[in-house]
């Protein structure tokens, strides 16, 4: 059979082959991934609003993360 009588396969190179169709549908699923997790990554719990400074000095208070600070240094 010559080149001319054999049936088309599909394998020129200007059409959309079996490896450019995967490639896409997998970044098209990666971006949907991507896409679904990063408004999550995007929002910041809020910071506790700031105690205002005390007027007669003496600015140190037991917060909890000094309390847990002097837990972890018992022996």
């Amino acid at each position: 059979m010559s080149k001319s009588q054999r049936p088309d396969r599909g394998d020129d190179r200007g059409g959309m082959n079996r490896r450019t169709l995967f490639a896409g549908a997998s970044t098209v699923g990666a971006l949907a991934a991507a896409a679904t997790v990063l408004p999550r990554v995007a929002s910041e719990p809020e910071a506790p609003a700031a105690r205002p400074a005390p007027t007669r000095g003496g600015g140190y208070t037991l917060s909890e993360h000094v309390k847990h600070y002097y837990r972890t240094t018992r022996i």
